[in-house]
């Protein structure tokens, strides 16, 4: 099995390099991982104390931040790394002000693996959610170092679970305590007889809870809602944007719309903006107390700050639910907004809770969009429960951090 997985670790090298010739983000993959280990040997010191935290993109970064966040405050005198598999995090949060320290993980080989827990040698070790490099975690389990799993998240497909894993589950056997979001993950492991596990929820959550305490205040963003239903569409893709771009070209003057694409690059705002017809379209970079009241649409061609956007929305639409899967849906709903998305979303816990409570629906095709959003604009009752339904929802699964903080001692 080692042989094996080191092979396709060598093709999937290959593969990257051979795509970093016309692929944007394959070569920044390669590129932030070019000397990598000088750059750790000229930042860290000998007599660091080291928190490891490892992400594989921004996703997981989110469910990492609180715990992140947490040591600085509780281990001051501690200094964090912080690692990232994707592009999609790094390009985005190389600048962490929390972390000491941010890079991309080196390749999963048997000698990175050493020579990075040598110049390293964290005192503790998080991964988040699912990432399982094998080198990596056998290495750090052969120097005795504390080795933890955070939001972990398991289904029953996965290669753990199947006839003939054992080689698989010699991974998870390296792990120290596994802190999981719910209890078909604890069940799972325990089938496998893995005992040392805690249900403590998602900590994306205490994340989510404090974008609510701290959100920027984006005056703009605040005089184009101002008492009109706004329609937020977040992290939308092409598939989204078509049904948002529709349905607002069809209702006249009921709801204002503001749509956050995930690519922000000029040809899909172009592309967007086009596709409104004879609707005022404002570009948020161009936008300014005198022109912004008089848009029908606001597009957002920045990014960092959509999560603060959610505070001034009636509805959101959270897009990748027609491709690999929807973005991160509890940032519209900790400030109560009534949630839509498409049909690829059960590989997401929340999104599964927050439909068979009722506040969040899936939909495939234009027509239940329509009929969704025609009540909700129009039927301010039902709005208003949707949002309580996600406010309660947010406020009842807050505190996973300081759980995992009562549980991690070093």
């Amino acid at each position: 099995m080692t042989i094996l997985y080191l092979l396709g670790i060598r093709v999937f090298q290959l593969l990257v390099i051979f795509s970093s010739l016309f692929d944007h983000k394959a070569k920044l993959w390669l590129k932030g991982r070019k000397n990598i280990f000088k750059k750790l040997e000229k930042s860290i010191h000998e007599n660091d104390k080291i928190i490891w935290v490892h992400c594989a993109s921004l996703g997981e970064f989110e469910q990492g931040r609180p715990m992140i966040e947490a040591f600085k405050e509780k281990y001051p005198s501690y200094k964090i790394l912080l690692t990232f598999y994707s592009p999609s995090g790094y390009e985005i949060r190389k600048n962490y002000e929390h972390a000491d320290f941010v890079y991309y993980l080196p390749l999963d080989t048997p000698k990175n693996a050493k020579k990075f827990i040598k110049i390293v040698k964290p005192k503790i070790v998080l991964f988040i959610k699912y990432e399982f490099w094998f080198f990596f975690l056998r290495e750090i389990n052969r120097n005795d170092i504390p080795l933890y799993l955070v939001s972990g998240i398991f289904r029953s497909n996965q290669r753990f679970f199947k006839r003939h894993a054992e080689k698989s589950r010699k991974m998870l056997k390296l792990f120290t305590h596994f802190f999981v979001q719910n209890v078909e993950s604890e069940k799972l492991l325990k089938s496998i007889n893995i005992k040392n596990v805690s249900i403590t929820g998602d900590t994306r959550f205490d994340r989510v809870f404090s974008i609510t305490q701290n959100a920027k205040e984006l005056p703009l963003v605040e005089k184009f809602a101002e008492n009109q239903k706004v329609l937020i569409g977040g992290s939308t893709w092409k598939p989204d944007e078509e049904l948002l771009i529709r349905y607002f070209n069809e209702t006249s003057g009921s709801f204002k719309l503001i749509i956050a694409p995930h690519e922000i690059h000029k040809e899909n705002i172009d592309r967007i903006s086009f596709a409104l017809k004879d609707k005022n379209v404002l570009k948020y970079s161009e936008a300014n107390p005198q022109n912004i009241q008089q848009a029908d649409v606001l597009l957002i061609d920045g990014v960092g700050f959509l999560s603060s956007v959610y505070r001034y929305g009636s509805i959101a639409y959270i897009g990748g639910g027609f491709g690999k899967g929807i973005h991160n849906i509890l940032e519209a709903a900790t400030f109560g907004l009534p949630i839509i998305f498409g049909p690829n979303y059960l590989k997401f816990n929340e999104a599964v809770e927050l439909e068979s409570l009722g506040g969040a629906f899936s939909i495939s095709n234009y027509n239940e969009l329509k009929e969704i959003l025609s009540n909700w604009i129009d039927n301010e009752h039902d709005l208003n429960e949707c949002k309580k339904v996600n406010l309660d929802y947010i406020r009842k699964n807050i505190g996973a951090t300081n759980e995992i903080l009562e549980i991690i001692n070093f």
